[in-house]
């Protein structure tokens, strides 16, 4: 479709600000974006769609302006709902390289924009995703009148006599039809998943084709705006988006379907994506209020204040059953080899994932889940419902075995030999002055799950028979004798040289005493992290190959 045309629609409340003479370019398709440096997700052609979060100043419009340009994008539309007019830097800056500029009224959501391209789009191709859009809109929209991907998968069934599912990478079943016919087992549904992610680690293109149980299956990936074309997907490392992309499950061989109906297949995909990018949107707050949760936590904070903010927390994840009596942490850690994949956020997303029961479908079950990031573990704290007084709340909740016992497949095929998914489990707590020491907990027990065989590893409190249970009862004079004696020589020599000896420590006991996996993370060359550790044991007269020594450092950094 030409530019040209979105301004003959009034429902999309769009108002030309700069570009007049470019009005007969090509879109191709649209994305949804607020990143600073969206170039990685763009394949050219596209509409781009933002709110405006990026701009901090003035400064931000051109080189944001310039990357688009860059990669080919067809046209920017900047919403009006942020910061009200569109700013004139970005007016300028967009004239300046010669690229088209649109206002999106604050009235219309960015939903409507993208349905209507891709209806466009791909109905200059297919009329059958026309037909099927057109007809139900209210599948982008939200309330009783509305459905999201389940609208979709009934129109497909009804109009096209197609059975489709959308499953999340650890094989939940996310959307399915609403009316009458098979629902996927638990254990199918962790099959398709596993296929998929073991075809996508391949580098097979979709969709990919599985046969179970007689019934043959065609995969289609669903990626978030920004990654619905296969360029755009290349463009970056696979692992990271592998464990965080749905998948639309099709019970058809795709391999001799026409062109036509492959594009059909590729819209709905898109479709589906806006669904996803609003659920992922709605956990903002969550995530939000998990991540000051945890900075209070590590940071000693009183717990009347962590008591006061868990009760604002409470009411968003519990909504209508009022205040948690118990809480858990889960960590969550994933690791490729070689380390140059930040394992925070995907560790984020995945734990999102994990945290749902498998067999509770729909987006709506992971609304009570709030995850955090710091470095390259991902924290979750869960609240649980009241439990009777005979029960000191200790079994409830998440299990460790049960929390990955139906993922486990799935989760191995992503990871396929060069990464490794580990969890702890802490026990129930039920106050604010829990929560460090099940904090602490769950840390540890992520550890003992490192140090086990296998590509996918949890373990739980159970297990643990820890100094975590013991050091809120060492007196405060025995700890500081304790740290002092094998930290005070390292922190005066980090005042005086600047060598970095205590993050070094904590850098190296963190990754298992693994000289490689430490130099990586410290960014360091194996050489100078073996002098550093050298300089470490000249220091304090221990020795960091023996165990009895790294567990004294290990308890000092822990009580310091």
């Amino acid at each position: 479709m030409r530019l040209r045309a979105l301004l003959d629609t009034d429902a999309l409340g769009l108002r030309l600000l700069g570009g007049q003479e470019e009005l007969d370019r090509t879109v191709r398709g649209v994305m949804t974006t607020d990143l600073r440096d969206p170039s990685r997700y763009l394949s050219g052609g596209e509409l781009v769609l933002t709110g405006l979060a990026w701009r901090r100043d003035a400064a931000d419009s051109e080189p944001f302006v310039r990357l688009l340009v860059q990669a080919g994008v067809a046209a920017l539309a900047a919403g009006e709902a942020e910061l009200g007019d569109v700013p004139d830097d970005l007016v300028l800056a967009c004239a300046r390289h010669r690229l088209p500029l649109f206002a999106v009224n604050e009235s219309v959501a960015f939903a409507t924009i993208t349905e209507h391209v891709v209806r466009q789009v791909s109905g200059e191709r297919a009329g059958d995703l026309a037909a099927v859009v057109d007809r139900h809109r209210r599948m982008m929209t939200s309330g009783p009148a509305g459905g999201g991907p389940d609208v979709v998968l009934d129109l497909l069934g009804s109009d096209l006599d197609l059975r489709a599912w959308v499953l999340s990478p650890a094989g939940r079943l996310v959307a399915g039809p609403k009316t009458a016919g098979p629902v996927l087992a638990v254990d199918v549904c962790a099959k398709l998943a596993a296929e998929h992610l073991a075809a996508v680690r391949t580098g097979r293109r979709g969709p990919h084709r599985v046969i179970l149980g007689g019934a043959t299956y065609s995969l289609f990936p669903i990626r978030s705006s920004g990654r619905a074309t296969q360029a755009a997907h290349a463009a970056r490392d696979v692992r990271e988006t592998v464990l965080s992309d749905w998948l639309l499950a099709v019970e058809a061989d795709a391999g001799d379907w026409a062109e036509e109906r492959l594009d059909l297949l590729q819209g709905v995909t898109q479709l589906i994506s806006v669904e996803r990018d609003r659920r992922d949107a709605a956990r903002t707050v969550r995530r939000r209020l998990a991540q000051e949760i945890l900075e209070l936590v590590q940071t000693g904070a009183a717990p009347a204040e962590i008591a006061a903010r868990l009760r604002v927390a409470a009411p968003v994840l519990l909504p209508g059953l009022g205040a948690a009596p118990y809480w858990q942490v889960v960590v969550a850690r994933v690791e490729w080899d070689g380390g140059e994949i930040e394992g925070g956020p995907v560790t984020q997303s995945l734990l999102e994932e994990i945290l749902v029961d498998p067999q509770a479908t729909g987006p709506e079950p992971s609304d009570r889940i709030a995850v955090a990031h710091t470095g390259d573990e991902a924290i979750a704290l869960v609240p649980l419902p009241a439990v009777s007084s005979e029960h000191d709340g200790s079994e409830s909740g998440v299990l460790a075995d049960a929390l990955l016992a139906s993922v486990r497949e799935p989760l191995a095929a992503g990871l396929d030999g060069d990464g490794r998914v580990t969890l702890g489990v802490s026990a129930a707590v039920h106050s604010a002055e829990g929560l460090r020491g099940a904090l602490e907990e769950a840390r540890h027990a992520r550890r003992v799950a490192a140090a086990r065989p296998g590509r996918v590893c949890a373990a739980g409190h159970q297990e643990l028979a820890s100094h975590v249970l013991l050091l809120p009862f060492v007196p405060d004079d025995v700890r500081r004798a304790f740290t002092a004696r094998l930290l005070d020589p390292l922190r005066e020599y980090d005042r005086r040289h600047r060598a970095e000896l205590i993050p070094t420590l904590e850098a190296f006991l963190d990754c298992d005493g693994s000289w490689t996996r430490c130099a990586s993370r410290l960014h360091l060359h194996v050489n100078t992290l073996r002098y550093r550790v050298g300089r470490i044991e000249q220091l304090t007269g221990r020795d960091l190959s023996r165990l009895e020594d790294k567990l004294d450092f290990f308890l000092a950094l822990r009580m310091s």
